[in-house]
């Protein structure tokens, strides 16, 4: 009778709390929270009496979600989204000890056994301690330990350690074989770093699909081993910090901290919604607050940002958008108040989508040298992935000194919503590519005259005190020159028409230059070319555009489609690509077939990755003059740099980068 009560209580007051917790939609499924009462039932009403020694508890893999890496596969999809809307009730200790220790502990732990717990928990302290030291930075470099085992976990850790982590995350739920008093202990003390333990449920996106009642026990013997953290999921937190409260107030002293963490695998919940979730969190006694949540659009990273911020103030905060979208939350943790970072070991060893590498976050992105006062630059595309715009521009802020900028990439589809939510005017520059440099244009509150001609900008220079960006575009003059510059080592300064001779005549004038592409970086050309005197035919799939860009040219040019320059009804002496056809992976494609590329003298390709495109290797073939691509990227990449910072550029850096003599 006295179980069946106990048993009747707990579970009805876990239902209050999970129904009331204060202001946010937790999306778990029905049927988790199923699994979370069923794990306290059978937790109370199995062997209350037994001990975590002779307890082994095995994740069991979950099988990955459709369409999702099985390494953080997310919990099923919800079937209900609950509002909670109160503070959290408090579950009385001696419940949830009995809740989360009926299976692994005795609910009364005096004598010899309670004595060694408490010894051990001293002892622990000042391996826990390590991880707070003050005379840190302000964020934490972290590194998930992912593998299978014991001893590949212990492997990762010297390699985190080597590589720059502060912290290592022990993702217990990731290890096929574990017993908690067997392995615990060891793998902790084994870290030279201080650790979080993690054993992540299956409901919260991670491996572990067993019942939750060992699992916290797990997590309540790491503390008590000198664990420097633990993380515990906001849904079942309440159980678990009554049960720690009820060891609290038999003398039982803890140095370790407590992650509670919410994951949302599908969306980016409102901001109203993130700081009832982030109130929510420390309601139940967190000492550090995590919600992870997923990127839609770029502008749920940048209201992530500005929740974290906001919160930081009040406490320990780690607010992280997941997915490439998200990725400016990880880079920029350090300059918004972020606690902690998570960096892979390597790009195949991600423990969520869109996590940098160590390597990355603390040489590309240069984390240990951000602040609140850190001026962000970045490149705004789709896609971004490939860009080399932050290692250049990384590499020259780095050996010019300028250590409070850092340059990110910035996954965007919709640019004006994108440049809405930006969370300050800190955001001094934007680099802008395919397909936004008309959209950047429009944004612009001005725009210089080079910009305004070709209607298009590729440059955004922060003007500040509320008054936006100021476009511009430094694609033409840097892609022009490199074509005029090779054309006069191949001695074609003159035209077959005889125009273009005399100094200070453009090798381009008279000649006929065919343009790829009528978008932003085409337009940025034709204009370009015109100006300098050149007949100029722009061929795109769409006709139209393409006439409607060649009638705005002056001297006004012609507008073709890609039909009409394959079959051979046009031609001419220059071909310039600056479509992204050709753009790895697909660096197999290009945008003309080799008969037509062999009909032209010059070929520029504005693709840079790979630098030897099928389009220039084509050309090669051919006899034509090649111009590559990283000669107008570093070009607009330098003047870029110098509107940015009003700095110059180390540019033989930057050249050596793209070109991979360098790494960043």
């Amino acid at each position: 009778e006295v179980g069946w009560l106990l048993q009747a209580v707990v579970v009805s007051s876990y239902r209050r709390i999970v129904t009331s917790s204060h202001g946010i939609i937790d999306r778990i499924t029905m049927n988790a929270r199923g699994q979370l009462h069923s794990s306290i039932h059978s937790s109370i009403h199995s062997s209350t009496h037994s001990s975590i020694h002779s307890s082994t508890h095995r994740a069991r893999v979950a099988q990955p979600s459709p369409g999702c890496s099985g390494k953080y596969a997310p919990a099923p999809t919800p079937s209900c989204a609950r509002p909670l809307t109160s503070a959290p009730r408090r579950i009385a200790p001696e419940m949830a000890l009995h809740a989360i220790g009926g299976v692994v502990c005795s609910p009364r732990r005096g004598g010899a056994a309670g004595s060694r717990a408490r010894a051990r928990a001293r002892a622990a302290s000042a391996r826990a301690e390590l991880a707070f030291d003050p005379s840190k930075r302000s964020t934490l470099l972290c590194s998930s330990l992912t593998a299978s085992t014991k001893k590949g976990m212990l492997e990762e850790a010297r390699e985190a350690k080597d590589a720059g982590a502060d912290v290592v995350e022990l993702r217990l739920d990731f290890l096929e074989d574990f017993e908690p008093s067997r392995d615990l202990a060891e793998m902790i003390k084994g870290f030279e770093l201080p650790c979080i333990v993690t054993y992540r449920p299956s409901w919260e996106g991670g491996q572990y699909q067993g019942e939750d009642a060992p699992r916290l026990a797990a997590l309540k013997l790491a503390m008590e081993v000198g664990a420097a953290y633990v993380d515990v999921e906001f849904l079942i937190a309440p159980v678990f910090m009554a049960a720690i409260r009820a060891e609290v107030e038999r003398g039982t002293e803890y140095k370790t901290k407590i992650i509670v963490s919410s994951h949302d695998y599908t969306a980016t919940a409102s901001d109203g919604d993130l700081r009832k979730l982030v109130e929510a969190i420390r309601a139940v006694g967190a000492d550090i607050v995590k919600f992870a949540t997923t990127g839609q659009d770029i502008s749920d990273g940048n209201r992530v940002l500005s929740i974290v911020k906001e919160a930081s103030a009040s406490g320990p905060v780690i607010g992280l958008c997941m997915g490439e979208k998200g990725q400016a939350t990880r880079i920029l943790a350090p300059k918004y108040g972020g606690y902690l970072t998570f960096g892979a070991l390597s790009p195949e060893r991600q423990s969520a989508p869109g996590q940098p590498t160590i390597d990355q976050l603390k040489n590309l992105y240069r984390l240990d040298t951000q602040s609140a006062d850190t001026k962000v630059l970045g490149i705004v595309g789709n896609p971004v992935s490939h860009s080399k715009s932050p290692a250049i521009h990384n590499g020259a802020l780095g050996k010019s000194g300028l250590n409070d900028y850092v340059y990110i990439p910035l996954l965007v589809d919709d640019f004006d919503r994108f440049v809405r939510s930006l969370p300050d005017e800190d955001w001094v520059g934007l680099s802008v590519t395919i397909p936004h440099k008309a959209a950047a244009l429009a944004a612009a509150a001005e725009a210089d005259e080079v910009a305004s001609s070709i209607a298009a900008a590729n440059t955004l220079v922060q003007l500040g005190n509320g008054k936006g960006f100021k476009a511009y575009n430094t694609d033409w003059l840097a892609a022009i020159t490199s074509i005029e510059h090779a054309m006069t080592e191949a001695d074609m300064t003159s035209g077959d028409s005889g125009e273009g001779e005399g100094e200070g005549t453009s090798p381009l004038a008279g000649k006929t230059v065919v343009v790829l592409g009528a978008g932003g970086a085409g337009r940025a050309l034709a204009f370009g070319a015109a100006s300098r005197g050149a007949s100029v035919i722009v061929a795109n799939r769409t006709a139209a555009k393409a006439v409607e860009l060649a009638e705005q040219l002056r001297p006004k040019g012609r507008g073709v489609s890609l039909d009409d320059l394959c079959s051979g009804k046009v031609g001419g002496d220059v071909l310039v690509n600056t479509t992204s056809v050709g753009m790895q992976p697909n660096d197999d494609e290009s945008p003309v077939p080799e008969h037509v590329t062999a009909a032209f003298k010059v070929v520029f390709d504005a693709v840079y990755t790979p630098l030897q495109t099928k389009l220039l290797r084509d050309a090669e073939r051919a006899g034509a003059v090649v111009v590559t691509g990283e000669k107008m990227f570093v070009g607009q990449a330098a003047e870029q740099y110098r509107l940015f910072t009003q700095q110059e550029p180390d540019t033989e850096l930057m050249t050596d980068i793209v070109l991979g003599r360098t790494i960043i």
